[in-house]
């Protein structure tokens, strides 16, 4: 497929999106914008960009950065790991690299957090190296553009697709093609059977499309059902402000904040009698209403309750926190949105 870099290229320089890590596309920019897109949404991702890169604009404030301002301003992106090792990394960069990312693709693989399609971005758009970056959107076009039926989520295609990207990489602008094949999936070659092949600069060259299976590629297996796992969630506002708990300091959402959770379904008196054993009797404890969080491997299916306390008692792991602390300073993941208003003082 000689002329593909020929017909996309052309097309990118007139339609690529503004974004703000493309005016300015350091090394460090590029990382951080595409740490960041890995589990968000573009749209969602660039407000987040600008603030985290305002407030930490290169390794050496990363590293220094307290790890709870990190998570504070990583809140609502979710996948927290993703902040934690982007500092790993970062103090790596200072220790070992005087504060900057290697122009080298195995020495960027081999930061924390950093995969193969991550090291490409960087190495190819931020240092001109003729790597490929191979992520969903690009093993989509490329299954459509081969006509390719085979499991994108199997290691072997993975490989098989991204030699393919190699054979197509221009030496002179490989970063660009590397954008331009994102671009393409973002904007034109869409997934859920959605190509919109009539304004698709390259479908001249689709066998999926000659063979009228554009939309049916590419192949996945059918994903499985999540566990789900029942919780209560319990809203407690005192004279001080509102009850957080700190979460365990690893696995799921680790050290972020939370309202008060337990396993299971609780009934009304079950919450009141966990407030009593806390010494946090309620003086009012009404109901919230459903919530459900989705991850990546479980549900969390929440019933909240809204309570009240004349008690100051503070348990283990937990602090009071004013409306003014919860906006500003701890980190409440956004699987608890739906009790947020709550939280920061409202009813619902």
């Amino acid at each position: 497929m000689p002329a593909l870099a020929e017909k996309l290229l052309p097309w990118f320089e007139v339609n690529r999106r503004v974004l703000p890590f493309r005016q300015d596309p350091t090394p460090y920019h590029i990382w951080i914008s595409e740490i960041m897109l890995q589990q968000t949404r573009m749209t969602a991702a660039v407000p987040y960009y600008q603030r985290f890169v305002t407030e930490l604009p290169d390794p050496a404030a990363l590293a220094a950065c307290d790890p709870d301002r990190l998570r504070k301003l990583w809140q609502g992106l979710g996948y927290y790991s993703r902040a934690a090792n982007l500092q790993k990394a970062a103090k790596i960069l200072c220790e070992q690299y005087g504060g900057a990312l290697p122009a080298s693709f195995d020495e960027l693989r081999a930061l924390p957090g950093i995969g193969d399609y991550t090291a490409g971005a960087i190495a190819s758009i931020g240092f001109g190296l003729p790597v490929p970056a191979v992520d969903g959107n690009v093993l989509r076009v490329f299954a459509r553009l081969y006509n390719d039926d085979s499991d994108v989520t199997l290691p072997e295609t993975k490989r098989l697709f991204t030699a393919r990207v190699v054979q197509q990489l221009p030496a002179d602008r490989p970063g660009d093609f590397n954008q331009a094949l994102m671009e393409l999936g973002a904007l034109v070659c869409l997934p859920n059977g959605a190509p919109q092949c009539d304004s698709c600069p390259v479908a001249s060259l689709c066998l999926g499309r000659a063979a009228g299976r554009a939309e049916q590629l590419p192949v996945k297996p059918a994903k499985k059902p999540k566990p789900v796992l029942p919780l209560t969630a319990v809203v407690l506002r005192g004279p001080q402000g509102v009850l957080l708990q700190k979460r365990p300091d690893r696995g799921l959402l680790a050290k972020l904040w939370q309202p008060l959770l337990w396993e299971g379904t609780l009934s009304r008196q079950e919450v009141a009698d966990r407030l009593e054993q806390l010494g946090l009797p309620a003086s009012r404890l009404e109901p919230l209403g459903e919530a459900k969080h989705i991850f990546t491997h479980k549900v969390w299916q929440m019933q909240g309750w809204l309570a009240e306390t004349e008690a100051d008692t503070l348990p283990g792991r937990c602090v009071w926190a004013t409306t003014e602390e919860l906006e500003t300073v701890y980190s409440v993941p956004s699987a608890f949105s739906a009790f947020r208003q709550a939280m920061a003082g409202g009813n619902k």
